[in-house]
């Protein structure tokens, strides 16, 4: 790696989408990529804090299997106090005490500045809507910020400030990437549920998917607004999906499936190779080191437009657990 290059890798957020990122990881790392420094914003907070504790390939294995285990529960547990509080008036419909208990029980450091990597977590500020990066202090609290879902989880309070999910004010914190001196930006998106031939139903699936399409519109703005300042190598998602953000029993099989996809996009080119590809019907100039094997090339529309979406078979959703 040039010594004057520093590279960042980016995490997006996305509910159980999140796990496409494991299997991103583990083809990067063995493709002998080690970032600099690592920014994560909603689950890809969650992502980043554990791949900077342990940036090698017995630590990305030891995330998988911690999303193998997840099931929906352990995030969104139901108990109808919570849920008639919520209609009293309270924050949230949940608590985050299954969320919590799994950080705690398996985040190997209690502090963000002891991370192998710097970690930098992204939240936004519930009363400004700004954007909230969080480099030290205790790593549960911050994440837990990070993927406190507006009416979903409560605000959490740090340094005096109610913070909640990252994703809605950076989802995808490339700025927070440049600003920190990144010069390469190594963008890993969570998978997106492509397209709909009907529209959401059901409180999650509406609120998910309005904030998919908040998500997409900041990644092109975001893309082309600092394009000009790093080079920025978006690891393609895979697409189509019909699986839901908040539906965690397909992991493994997107953990796999991410892998194989982003090891093909990887083959013969090295990381830091470029060309510039235009996003369908968004004109924005992405940045991207694409080396399509055995996969489409075509742009994925319901993707916001990124380009080459990896197709890698659909996986369907399995009933709720």
């Amino acid at each position: 790696m040039n010594a004057r290059q520093k590279t960042a890798l980016v995490l997006a957020g996305g509910g159980s989408y999140g796990a496409v990122q494991v299997g991103m990881l583990r083809a990067l790392c063995a493709h002998g990529v080690r970032p600099d420094l690592v920014a994560g914003s909603s689950v890809g907070a969650i992502n980043g804090a554990f791949y900077a504790a342990e940036p090698s390939a017995s630590g990305i294995e030891k995330l998988a299997a911690l999303w193998r285990g997840l099931k929906r529960r352990d995030i969104f547990p139901i108990a109808l106090t919570r849920v008639f509080g919520a209609l009293a008036g309270a924050d949230a419909i949940f608590a985050p005490h299954g969320l919590r208990k799994l950080l705690a029980a398996h985040l190997p450091y209690p502090l963000l500045e002891d991370s192998s990597i710097p970690m930098h977590v992204v939240a936004t500020d519930q009363l400004t809507g700004a954007p909230v990066r969080v480099s030290a202090g205790a790593a549960v609290e911050a994440v837990l910020a990070s993927c406190a879902i507006p009416a979903i989880y409560p605000p959490v309070l740090i340094s005096g400030r109610q913070l909640i999910d990252g994703a809605v004010a950076c989802n995808t914190p490339i700025r927070i990437a440049v600003e920190l001196g990144a010069v390469r930006v190594i963008l890993l998106p969570t998978a997106f549920a492509c397209p709909r031939t009907a529209r959401p139903r059901g409180v999650f699936a509406n609120a998910f998917h309005a904030m998919d399409l908040v998500v997409m519109q900041q990644l092109a703005q975001d893309t082309e607004l600092y394009s000009q300042r790093a080079q920025i190598i978006t690891v393609p998602p895979i697409c189509p999906l019909a699986v839901s953000p908040y539906d965690f029993s397909n992991a493994g099989k997107l953990i796999d499936m991410a892998a194989r996809s982003t090891s093909r996009w990887l083959e013969g080119r090295p990381l830091g190779a470029s060309e510039p590809l235009v996003a369908a019907g968004q004109g924005v100039v992405v940045t991207a080191g694409v080396h399509l094997s055995k996969a489409s090339s075509q742009a994925c529309g319901p993707c916001g437009g990124l380009p080459s979406c990896l197709e890698e078979g659909q996986v369907t959703q399995a009933p709720p657990r």
